[in-house]
């Protein structure tokens, strides 16, 4: 059951699904990419509140997601073809005022556009994901590299995707069940949008090429230190991360030079789904320049989820 309303449109050589809201939105386009194994639709509860809050808002299924083009190779899942799509994505919008907001792998893309400045944000809201030079660092440290074994694995050929696919993708179902705090957000009208997608011809090898590029890259392995972020930068954390911890967020500030970061310590990696609440009082106090209130002190009612029949 997805409530979104999707239009399909050409940037950067392939065709995107885009959840688009409030076309003409008199404060700019705000911009949101997913993570894995996720789609536009883990926006659902985000895309109504910034459209009130007056964005034009687009919410793409990412390269190789969902109805949006699945190139082969490993290499054409590379960063710098990712901070493309983005760049490609803002210029089709014609918009000049842009909010990128990211979450997982989608956080990343995020930063790296941010860092290279592909094209001017005036504002940059990422979610459980660390900045590429604090996730470098974590990662030569035993307790992230636990953390992160699904990484490696991910990089061996067919396997993985192999075992994903099977039973109708249940693996991805349970990924979700299983890394959540609330499972009662994530149902099964709701994970079965996921899994529809994840056996869709060539996504699920087409996800896992994300992992398989980002190992091949030389930017990622190189380790060189990035630009400072000028961009206005909102980190929300969940903190019942199961694949990342918390010190993956230590010394974020050195390397964005106006950082506002909050924690939530009832949510899961899955923060802008699973406390959306939370979330959307954040983003809303933080967009309008107000102060961001921490996660205790927001007692909102909990909102419907638009993808579950009433």
């Amino acid at each position: 059951m997805d409530p979104l309303t999707y239009g399909h449109l050409f940037a950067n050589g392939l065709e995107f699904r885009v959840a688009q809201a409030n076309p003409g939105g008199e404060r700019g386009l705000a911009l949101l990419l997913h993570g894995f194994p996720e789609l536009a639709f883990s926006w659902r509860f985000q895309i109504p509140l910034l459209a009130d809050m007056g964005y034009e808002v687009w919410a793409p299924d990412l390269r190789g997601y969902g109805e949006s083009g699945k190139p082969e190779p490993i290499s054409a899942y590379d960063l710098d073809h990712l901070v493309a799509d983005v760049a490609a994505l803002i210029d089709l919008s014609g918009r000049d005022r842009v909010t990128l907001v990211g979450h997982d792998w989608g956080g990343m893309i995020a930063w790296e556009t941010a860092i290279r400045r592909t094209r001017p944000l005036e504002r940059l809201i990422v979610m459980n994901i660390p900045h590429p030079a604090c996730m470098r660092r974590e990662l030569r440290r035993l307790r992230q590299l636990r953390r992160s074994w699904y990484m490696f694995f991910f990089r061996i050929p067919w396997l993985p995707e192999t075992m994903l696919k099977a039973r109708r993708a249940r693996a991805i179902g349970r990924a979700f069940e299983r890394s959540c705090v609330d499972p009662s957000r994530f149902p099964e009208d709701v994970t079965d949008v996921y899994r529809a997608a994840a056996v869709r011809p060539r996504a699920m090898e087409s996800m896992l090429n994300y992992y398989r590029a980002a190992f091949r890259s030389r930017r990622v392995s190189a380790g060189e230190e990035p630009a400072v972020i000028e961009t206005p930068t909102l980190m929300l954390w969940g903190l019942q991360d199961t694949a990342l911890g918390r010190e993956t967020t230590d010394g974020t500030d050195r390397y964005v030079r106006d950082l506002t970061l909050r924690f939530i310590p009832s949510a899961s990696h899955w923060v802008q789904q699973e406390v959306p609440e939370i979330v959307n009082a954040m983003m809303r106090a933080w967009l309008d320049g107000e102060v961001v209130p921490e996660a205790d002190e927001i007692d909102a009612p909990r909102l419907p989820d638009p993808a579950i029949p009433v």
